[in-house]
């Protein structure tokens, strides 16, 4: 069964930097199109960021471009999201999935942006 274990969140200051990593078992992560999202507590799941499967194209959501960056290691089955210029806005719970047919969410990490 699909299995994501997200890290790397913590506590910032306006304009830092962070970098979160998504560890994929469970299925064939090389061959998935893969995403961040994040989610406020009293708010809907966002998408963030996504990355085709060979890294060779990503999108990402309004709010963050030009601030952070998706890319991936499918040799060591992880997704990454380097966060720059973080702003309080950016303060959510972080979560990856699988682009299509995602499966059960992992426990996500907290991104926490104030000084």
């Amino acid at each position: 069964q699909v299995q994501l274990v997200e890290s790397g969140g913590g506590l910032v200051q306006p304009g830092g930097s962070l970098r979160l990593s998504c560890a994929a078992s469970g299925f064939t992560f090389s061959s998935s199109a893969m995403s961040w999202y994040r989610q406020v507590p009293g708010k809907e799941r966002e998408l963030v960021a996504t990355i085709t499967s060979n890294g060779a194209s990503t999108g990402y959501a309004d709010s963050v471009k030009g601030r952070f960056t998706i890319s991936r290691d499918n040799a060591k089955n992880t997704l990454y999201l380097q966060m720059n210029s973080l702003k309080p806005e950016d303060t959510a719970k972080y979560y990856c999935n699988k682009l299509y047919r995602p499966g059960a969410w992992g426990q996500g990490t907290q991104v926490t942006v104030s000084s």
